[in-house]
């Protein structure tokens, strides 16, 4: 809200001219009075009129009266303006304190009004800002329960069911009767994993999980790592195809951690890239960083699921997570672990391929690590 210049412009020049027209009235009156002889007014007039002369005198007369009214009216229109201004912002934040946070006071005020109104839509921006962390956080809270509930639920269910079987000699023969204690146990071993993974999510989400750094060659880690998955992946029909930019990567990392990491990228890409046949893994420096990439050729992942793969308990496709034995934070944990490392990991997919990539950042073997690190075992 402006200042109207005009309207104390107009007041200042009427009050101007009405004062100069009663000063000539007063002047006129006193000359012709009695008090004209008490008070030398013919001196005065002489002295004006040898000084500034009666032109003069007038004009200079009249500008000072001018910027004196012009200076009273100014502020005056000023205090009425804060008093608009003021009742304006009063009225908005009624509206504000009644739970109208949309609402925004108007900050077309000048002075310390006007930031008066921006700070106050600003807090309301915080405000608004920590309401919605708080739903959030609520419902990330309730969805945690709720997804919890419903993994927990299902192995129990399982062992439930296959321990009935036996308690109520619902069996043929022996054979049977491992079968069912096999699949009660395979369920078992299944809930022994989720309250792991709960609480190793729990504890890194919480930072309660302290890293050992060591020196680490990226390279021997991931070819002992595969070797160790031979197996699942000879099942799968699927080959790995490795390619690293140097024999030698080095990163400063906890190596449990960090193996817990491409453990669960591999187990992923074994289980919905099978169809690929081909795992390949690639491994390169960009500036300070070193990069590695996982592909599979299987399914992809839908674009909408993309940005939310590294939620906890977030599937793509709940039936053949169910059927496959998977949490669903497994991903969760792995980018806990990376961003604990200070490094990044992201998801592409694409009707051909998947990649996830991987950003540490390099050691380099010039500069050895600290005294209090010690070197790793890859």
């Amino acid at each position: 809200m402006k200042t109207n210049w005009s309207r104390a412009l107009l007041y200042s020049l009427g009050s101007s001219l009405i004062v100069l027209l009663l000063i000539f009235l007063l002047g006129r009156t006193l000359f012709y009075s009695y008090l004209s002889e008490r008070i030398s007014l013919e001196n005065i007039l002489i002295w004006i009129n040898y000084r500034i002369g009666y032109p003069d005198a007038y004009i200079q007369a009249g500008l000072i009266i001018f910027l004196l009214f012009f200076i009273y009216f100014f502020r005056l229109e000023q205090r009425h303006r804060d008093k608009r201004t003021l009742a304006q912002i009063i009225e908005n934040m009624q509206k504000i304190t009644d739970g109208d946070f949309n609402h925004r006071v108007p900050a077309g005020g000048s002075g310390e009004l006007g930031q008066l109104a921006v700070h106050v839509n600003r807090l309301v921006d915080r405000l608004k800002l920590s309401l919605e962390e708080e739903r959030q956080a609520e419902q990330a809270k309730n969805d945690l329960i709720t997804n919890v509930s419903h993994d927990l639920r299902t192995p129990l269910t399982s062992i439930t069911g296959y321990l009935g079987l036996v308690d109520q000699d619902r069996y043929r023969d022996e054979v049977e009767l491992r079968h069912y204690i096999g699949m009660a146990y395979e369920e078992s071993q299944r809930l022994n994993q989720l309250v792991q993974d709960l609480f190793e999510y729990t504890r890194l989400r919480n930072k309660e999980m302290k890293l050992q750094l060591v020196k680490i060659d990226l390279v021997e880690m991931l070819h002992q790592i595969f070797s160790a998955f031979q197996l699942q992946l000879k099942e799968a029909d699927m080959d790995t195809r490795m390619t690293f930019e140097q024999p030698r990567l080095y990163v400063l990392a906890d190596g449990n951690k960090l193996r817990r990491v491409f453990e669960n990228l591999i187990t992923n890409a074994i289980k919905y890239g099978h169809d690929g046949a081909f795992l390949d893994v690639t491994g390169r420096v960009e500036g300070s960083e070193i990069v590695l990439s996982l592909t599979n050729y299987g399914e992809s992942i839908p674009a909408p699921d993309l940005p939310r793969i590294f939620e906890r308990f977030y599937r793509v496709e709940k039936s053949r997570t169910k059927h496959l034995g998977g949490s669903g934070i497994g991903l969760a944990i792995a980018k806990q672990i990376i961003d604990l490392h200070g490094g990044t990991i992201e998801a592409y997919s694409d009707p051909e391929e998947t990649v996830f990539t991987v950003r540490l950042r390099a050691l380099n073997p010039d500069n050895p690590p600290p005294s209090s690190v010690r070197s790793g075992s890859f």
